[in-house]
Parts: structure tokens; sequence; C-alpha cells
């Protein structure tokens, strides 16, 4: 189960701010985030090299897009696409709106169930497809003002996801990042946090230990700036509580 937080902020000079955990299975290979696709020079994203996709990028339009496994979907299908597609085809765009509308028309049944995350400066978009309601296409819906939680279940929801139920208020109460000056310090402690309620199960916890192979791989944080289309990208290549952050290099295959 990953973890991603939005924090939308019309008029700010870092309208959107983006956190992320990432849980994977720990053998399932992946390069840091780099510009890994010659077909598409424009994006810088994590590679899965497994199926060749991503969990996470940005492109030079500011664009960012993030897939998220739904509950009891975890690995790969052999009659489906691999997830790790999505964000490579919203980066195709130039705008987050057109990005949803894209994947939108995808076929969902092509696809295990996903939940995305696609925005820009100018606001994001969860997407949604289950399997189980009826729709072919994935469902899409403005993510609001304000700070925001999503795992493998629905935006926000603190009933089914005892991770949201803890952290989420957590994060909200966290001093917000300030890019301009590089203080990131209130959601590096919060994306490194392992503590969950007593009554819950590991998945109350943001941070997962290595269990059966399966475990936090890697964090983000991520700024979109507003009027100069400025975009930083903090990554730690390991999990959050055990792995400095280093800013990613958004003009390189590397991080600096």
């Amino acid at each position: 189960m990953c973890t991603l937080v939005t924090l939308h902020r019309p008029g700010h000079a870092w309208p959107l701010l983006i956190a992320a955990n990432r849980d994977e299975m720990a053998g399932r290979p992946w390069l840091p985030p780099g510009r890994h696709w010659p077909e598409r020079p424009a994006v810088t994203a994590g590679r899965d090299e497994e199926a060749g996709g991503t969990w996470l990028g940005v492109n030079d339009a500011g664009v960012v897009a993030a897939v998220l496994n739904r509950v009891g979907s975890l690995g790969p299908a052999g009659d489906k696409r691999t997830r790790g597609d999505l964000p490579l085809i919203a980066l195709d765009h130039q705008n987050a709106r057109d990005a949803a509308r894209a994947v939108c028309a995808l076929p969902g049944r092509d696809f295990r169930p996903f939940n995305m995350v696609i925005a820009d400066s100018e606001g994001a978009f969860w997407l949604r497809w289950t399997d189980r309601d009826g729709a072919t296409n994935a469902e899409v819906a403005p993510i609001p003002q304000g700070l925001h939680m999503l795992t493998a279940h629905d935006l926000d929801d603190s009933h089914a996801s005892p991770r949201v139920a803890r952290h989420l208020p957590l994060f909200r109460a966290a001093r917000a990042p300030d890019p301009d000056t590089g203080d990131w310090a209130g959601w590096q402690a919060r994306l490194a946090d392992p503590s969950r309620d007593s009554s819950a199960t590991e998945s109350g916890s943001l941070l997962i230990e290595d269990r059966g192979g399966f475990g936090t791989v890697s964090s983000s944080l991520i700024g979109l700036a507003g009027a100069t289309r400025r975009t930083i990208w903090m990554f730690a290549a390991g999990r959050p509580d055990k792995v400095s952050f280093r800013p990613v290099a958004l003009d390189t295959t590397d991080c600096v």
C-alpha cells in the first residue's frame, strides 16, 4: 500500500505540494528518478525495471502523475497491462486536465485496479478504477483545496484505512514545506513516522517494515510553483527514516 498526500493552495507561490511513500516488493528492481525513456525526453520518473513503467513522475510542463494499487490488487496479472504505463501516458500531456482525460479514455479493464493522482500548479485530480462498479473506464474527480491523503482506498477514507485515520490529521497539523528556503522538515518527519494506533494493524503506519519481502522502498516530496512553473523534487532512495532526501536533477538522468 502506497501513500500520497496533496496540499492545494490556490494563489500561493507554491500552490501544490505532494508527499509520497512507495511500498513495494523489496526484490523488485527499480531506478531512481531520471530521464529513462528516450521516446519521452521531457519525462523524469522512477523506473520499474521489471515492467518498464513508473510509479511517480513529472514532465517539463509541470505535470505530476502517480499510480497506486487498490486494495487486494498487488502484483501483475498476465492478461493486463502494467499500471506503470498510466503515469507515462499522463505525462505525455501539457496539463493535468488533459492528462486525466487521456487516462480516463483508456479501457479500465486493461489494468488491475488502481488509484491515480494527476496534478499541476492549477490543481489535482483523483482517478479510480475498481473493476467492481460496472464502469468501463476510470472515474475522475478534482481533489479539493487543502490537504488530502490517498492510499489503496478512496480519498481521505479514514473509515477503511487506519493509515489515513492516524496520519491525515497529523499531516494537517504539520508545518507545510517551504521550497524557497528548502525547509521540508515538517513533512519529512511525517513521512518517516512509523507510529500507528494501538488498535491498528501495520497498515496504520506510513512505514512498512520489510515483511515477507514487502516494505517501504522510497519516498518523495514535490513542489509545483505557480507563476514560475518551477518544479522541485526531493527523493529518498529507501525508507525515509533511514535514507536522506536528495534533490532530483530535473534536466539530467541522475539525482544530484
